[in-house]
């Protein structure tokens, strides 16, 4: 394997991730999102250069050794200030970086990054280039399939080859293209048609790149089917919505025993006590990344309704959740209460 090979693979153990989501995948979601998939490539929020340079760091940029292995996605278009990035980057240990050029958001695209950076390859490369010779931690992509009318595969193809040929050998790509004006970032989620045909050309066109497939999969044949093709795939809302979907492709893809969600809750709660205790982190925003653990099962009404409205009006996080978890065993523990309902 060549030196440049070696740099910009993930870890050989992870092919499924939880995709970066904006306002949902900081630290304390991650560390969530860890105990149910311990073989996972989780990733920061995207977290733009000029933050990262001017702003806190360690609020920022902190995490639990535990998030190992951990991407950090940056946001920028400046390769001299994404350089620096990335030696900060390596400083506070992450695993590996990832640019996004995907997020279609009007407020990332007047900061001239995002989706509308497929438009410029050749920043897109210069930007590569400059990370790969600061830091020597593995430098990925995250992109869509096209811009507005720019969505097929010649278009992506020359973004891609492009950027590989910066030393670029990992790429995300979310199956779908972006409209960069007139879907809001929800919409562009979900109103443009999945193209996996696409990101799959792009696999037998350059089978020495290592291509992720992101983008509507939320089933387990879904991702078994598109692990047959791609060499990882990463899962978005799904993993955030349905959290224990992750236990379940950890079950099934690496063989590990389901836990049990009652145990999650009694670790979370001990981190938030710790978290409290230490740094004075509210209750509700950790509380927050967890109201759907119990979706489906006995007592998810009660739990949601806790962890929700009630946990941002909690006077002693510890006691509030100790007495949550006592109230939780004895609906988990009941026959006679029937599952509520999602």
């Amino acid at each position: 394997m060549k030196e440049a090979d070696k740099k910009t693979s993930p870890p050989s153990f992870c092919r499924i991730a939880v995709a970066p989501m904006i306002d949902w995948t900081d630290r304390h979601c991650r560390f969530f999102h860890r105990l149910l998939a311990p073989h996972a490539l989780l990733y920061t929020e995207m977290i733009t250069s000029s933050a990262i340079l001017h702003g806190n760091r360690d609020r920022l940029l902190g995490f639990s050794p535990a998030e190992h292995p951990l991407t950090l996605q940056l946001g920028g278009s400046d390769p001299q200030d994404l350089a620096l990035c990335a030696k900060i980057a390596k400083d506070f240990g992450y695993d590996a970086i990832n640019l996004n050029c995907g997020c279609p958001s009007e407020r990332v695209q007047k900061g001239s990054f995002g989706a509308c950076l497929m438009a410029e390859p050749e920043l897109v490369a210069s930007c590569i280039q400059a990370m790969n010779e600061a830091s020597d931690l593995p430098v990925s992509v995250k992109c869509r399939i096209g811009i507005d009318d720019s969505d097929d595969f010649p278009f992506l193809d020359r973004f891609i080859s492009t950027v590989k040929a910066a030393g670029c050998d990992t790429f995300i790509i979310h199956a779908r293209k972006a409209w960069l004006k007139g879907l809001s970032p929800k919409e562009n989620r979900e109103i443009p048609p999945l193209r996996y045909d696409l990101a799959a050309q792009i696999k037998q066109t350059h089978p020495d790149l290592t291509i992720w497939l992101n983008g509507g999969l939320k089933t387990l044949s879904q991702i078994e089917e598109a692990l047959a093709s791609f060499d990882g795939v990463m899962i978005g809302r799904e993993a955030y919505q349905n959290p224990w979907f992750l236990a379940e492709i950890e079950n099934h893809f690496y063989g590990t025993h389901l836990p049990n969600r009652f145990d999650i809750a009694r670790k979370m709660a001990t981190y938030i006590g710790q978290c409290h205790t230490i740094e004075g982190t509210p209750i509700h925003s950790i509380t927050r990344h967890m109201i759907d653990l119990f979706s489906g099962e006995r007592g998810a009404r009660f739990w949601r309704q806790k962890l929700g409205a009630e946990a941002t009006r909690a006077a002693s996080p510890l006691s509030f959740m100790e007495d949550v978890l006592i109230q939780m065993d004895k609906k988990i523990n009941s026959e006679t209460v029937p599952p509520e309902g999602i």
